[in-house]
């Protein structure tokens, strides 16, 4: 396949512009009209066969070369985060408040890259489905996408996604079989009495002394209801109630976060923080509501997958086979549980102490985007075989 240096280079310059631009116009979920627009216009350039508003503002663009009826997917995420940007870069955000703190403007522009590698060589047998995802950041963008028909008006027999992880080595290529990113679940509890005078507490449901009572009970929950040998988070991370020192309130709410990997420890969390609030609304005579919302599963891959991901990888990069998952959440778990592929980290840092993720001083390094059009190249490659046909 034409993959080399020189020819991917020439590529490079007017990526890193497109990346830029993408950066300074940052959209959330399902508002990024302006960066899918331009995606259809660059991908309809290379004449591949493009549709629209899959899953919202989501983006497929197909190609296909000799007669094999294989395919492949590759996935890349658009959307930015509700942070402040404070970079101080000469393309940083132009919109107030939005910020692409996690480098899906460079996942863009990879895929992009490859698709442009790929029309310009078609040097392979079988179909590309270029996947342009909204929505990754909490919002479900792959779930709508699925809901919208993805995997059956564009069938995959594997699909592979990328993102840049500043905790590697810049041009360093990990991932694992099995559980790679967690499980995302959200709780929301209300704790409800009906308000009274602070210094006439016996008169009062606490709210206050409740919701203290279920913060200890809930860091409890992994320690006590888990096996040692399994991984578990449970974190409370927001509670809110009252107004004034004499008066205690009619209700105080409480947030958290859990992060597993095993559906059956995800059931028994959910269990015990619903028996835990059953338990203290009875003690205290309060009214507790919880609300519990499992809104990503875990990113599971296949072992195949992972371990061809590993293979492909090792031609054009430096591999490490990631010796365990990380706690962040990903919704590419979505099309793992519909289609066989896997996840794939691409290191992007500089230093020891590189910025982290979703951090207001946080860009995505542009050294990267050769490894990742590379890879993605690379994976099409390795699964679809070369085109034998008269070019």
């Amino acid at each position: 396949m034409a993959s080399n240096g020189m020819e991917i280079g020439d590529l490079l310059g007017p990526l890193i512009r497109f990346r830029r631009d993408i950066h300074a116009h940052p959209e959330l979920a399902y508002q990024e009209h302006r960066t899918a627009q331009h995606l259809e216009t660059a991908l309809r350039a290379l004449d591949l066969a493009v549709h629209t508003g899959i899953g919202g503002t989501g983006i497929v663009a197909s190609l296909s070369c000799g007669t094999s009826r294989r395919s492949i997917g590759l996935r890349a995420d658009m959307d930015a985060l509700p942070i402040q940007e404070e970079t101080g870069l000469p393309y940083a955000s132009l919109n107030e408040g939005v910020f692409h703190g996690c480098g899906h403007d460079g996942h863009v522009a990879m895929l992009l890259g490859a698709a442009q590698l790929l029309a310009r060589s078609r040097n392979f047998d079988g179909t590309v489905h270029f996947i342009f995802q909204p929505a990754e950041e909490g919002q479900g963008g792959a779930r709508a996408m699925l809901e919208d028909g993805l995997f059956q008006r564009f069938p995959c027999d594997r699909v592979f996604a990328l993102h840049n992880w500043p905790d590697l080595p810049a041009g360093t290529v990990a991932t694992r079989q099995g559980p790679i990113m967690a499980a995302a679940d959200k709780f929301e509890i209300s704790i409800e009495g009906h308000g009274g005078h602070a210094a006439m507490p016996h008169q009062t449901p606490d709210t206050i002394l409740a919701a203290s009572h279920l913060v200890t009970q809930l860091n409890s929950v992994v320690s006590r209801r888990i096996p040692p040998t399994t991984t578990a988070v449970l974190s409370v991370t927001h509670i809110e109630g009252g107004s004034s020192h004499n008066v205690l309130p009619a209700i105080v709410r409480l947030t958290g976060t859990v992060r597993t990997f095993d559906p059956g420890v995800q059931d028994t969390i959910e269990t015990a923080v619903r028996q835990i609030a059953e338990g203290v609304a009875r003690s205290g005579d309060t009214r507790i509501t919880v609300n519990y919302d499992r809104y990503y599963p875990a990113t599971i891959n296949h072992a195949d997958a992972a371990e061809i991901a590993l293979e492909v990888a090792a031609g054009v990069a430096n591999v490490l086979r990631a010796p365990e998952p990380a706690f962040t959440s990903e919704d590419f778990g979505f099309m793992l549980q519909a289609c066989e592929g896997a996840y794939i980290w691409l290191g992007q840092g500089r230093r020891k102490a590189d910025v982290p993720l979703h951090h207001p001083l946080y860009d995505f390094n542009d050294e990267i985007l050769e490894t990742g059009i590379k890879l993605h190249a690379a994976l099409v490659q390795r699964h679809l075989g070369v085109n034998t046909e008269k070019r």
